[in-house]
């Protein structure tokens, strides 16, 4: 069995930046873990067309490692992937990755006090810590619907995307209209004879500002690095002020809500499509969209928008809840992930308390996913979370709070070396509290304030996002405190 000081499990933005920020601590003896056979994550298998990202370009990149080649506000997958492998060979990253490595589960040895790492098909490693940066959305979710496994047609969720099938002439449907949704739909429009879009709610959607770069701004940005940190932080504490109305502020509320309202008026003309259209919840409450080509192409003649949920599947046709069918070739799921599954399906063995073996993700399927910081867990020595529990965010970057958390790991591992054997085992009653803070903060932001999303579980609670501003988050994470720990 392989030995190492340390495992990263994915190679993704936070995988990457765990393994660059350790080897810079002076951490070398490590090994990062991916069930593929390249890096990149999420924006490695999303390749949908009219794939991007809705966070602004310059606040998309690691803050160390700044991207001097964007070539508009909002980065198009391509882009982002570009950068992702040219950050992996500036810092010689492939020489610490095991592609095609998918891992099966970690169970913790007591008696060695290492995590014991099985991999399909491999070799297992054994590791003093253990960083999970697998991602929250990498789990399609595709409906149970009855009559689907009858369908005659290709099926495929928007993650996993069918390029060899030609969409010319095909009478196309898709379920469901979140992020992915308003992207890909105007690409499927421009070729498909006939569009079905089932909408099951409508969503929040603001303009994208989004006009190409010229090649003056982007040389001035090339040679001018602190021009583009200035555009990085003003998109930073605008994104902040935002966020403003998701954590209750009626008056940001307001302007969000006279925002859409008035793209939706420019957009569509027609007051029985508007109200179609017009959400019943407040804005932020489900994840904002943010489009100029959604509207218009569901007010294209070959286009239908049904706002009814889908009830089943027939064989040639979907079938909407009131019973009405449409005849369709294909369907595309734009459904999105089991965000709330978290480390799911790899199963997690903690410390044996009293003869039973915790198993994480069971742990966290009955009960709270309660976390420090949503990076370290009680009864789970040594493992690290990137992107875990109550650490998503509908407002700012996720690439700060990764270089955040990346920030605490890595002073978490350092001070283990003063701990008994090595091992930092987090208090339950640190946790609880921690669990019962955030909790507290959810019940007054936007997202607790009604709607169904998939920012919930199947117990309605809201383990997945953070409950307050960025800023606050890196306050929390910028100091390791060893008294969390025993």
């Amino acid at each position: 069995m392989h030995k190492v000081h340390i495992a990263i499990v994915g190679a993704g933005i936070g995988g990457l930046c765990a393994a660059i920020k350790l080897r810079e601590a002076g951490e070398n003896s490590l090994v990062i873990l991916d069930r593929s056979s390249e890096v990149g994550g999420t924006w490695r298998d999303n390749v949908y067309p009219g794939c991007a990202c809705d966070v602004p370009s310059h606040l998309y990149s690691f803050s160390f490692e700044p991207n001097t080649e964007w070539t508009r506000p909002y980065p198009q997958q391509p882009e982002i992937q570009d950068y992702l492998l040219r950050v992996t060979e500036k810092y010689d990253l492939r020489r610490d990755i095991r592609f095609n490595s998918d891992v099966q589960s970690l169970r913790w040895s007591s008696d060695l006090e290492v995590w014991q790492i099985d991999i399909a098909g491999g070799p297992g490693i054994e590791a003093k810590h253990v960083i999970l940066a697998t991602g929250p959305l990498n789990k399609p979710l595709i409906p149970n619907l009855a009559g689907l496994a009858d369908f005659e047609g290709p099926s495929f969720h928007s993650s996993e995307w069918r390029h060899d099938i030609d969409l010319r002439g095909k009478r196309v449907a898709i379920v469901g209209t979140g992020a992915s949704a308003v992207q890909f739909v105007p690409e499927v429009a421009a070729v498909a004879e006939q569009v079905t879009v089932f909408q099951r709610t409508a969503a929040w959607v603001l303009p994208r500002w989004d006009v190409p770069y010229g090649a003056l701004r982007r040389w001035i940005y090339r040679s001018i690095p602190g021009l583009q940190l200035l555009s990085r932080w003003r998109v930073y504490w605008f994104n902040e002020m935002v966020g403003l109305g998701f954590m209750g502020a009626q008056w940001m509320q307001s302007l969000l809500k006279r925002l859409a309202f008035q793209h939706l008026h420019a957009q569509v003309a027609t007051p029985t499509l508007r109200s179609t259209l017009t959400p019943n919840f407040n804005p932020g409450c489900k994840r904002l969209l943010i489009s100029n080509t959604w509207f218009p192409t569901l007010q294209k003649a070959h286009v239908a928008l049904v706002s009814q949920p889908v009830a089943s599947v027939g064989p040639k046709e979907v079938v909407a809840a009131d019973g009405k069918t449409y005849p369709c070739d294909l369907i595309i799921w734009g459904t999105g992930f089991k965000a709330s599954e978290f480390i799911s399906p790899i199963k997690v063995y903690g410390e044996s308390l009293q003869g039973q073996t915790p198993e994480l993700s069971a742990q966290w399927r009955t009960g709270p996913a309660a976390t420090r910081l949503g990076i370290t867990v009680a009864g789970f020595p040594n493992l690290f979370l990137v992107v875990g529990p109550n650490t998503g965010l509908g407002h700012n970057s996720i690439i700060f709070m990764i270089e955040c958390q990346v920030n605490y790991i890595v002073k978490a591992i350092q001070a283990s070396k003063q701990a008994v054997g090595g091992v930092l085992r987090l208090r339950a009653q640190v946790q609880q509290q921690d669990y019962a803070r955030v909790q507290t903060q959810m019940k007054g932001t936007v997202w607790s304030s009604g709607c169904h999303s998939w920012y919930q579980n199947t117990q309605g609670n809201i383990d997945t996002l953070w409950p307050s501003y960025t800023w606050r988050y890196w306050l929390q994470t910028r100091h390791f405190t060893s008294s969390d720990y025993s």
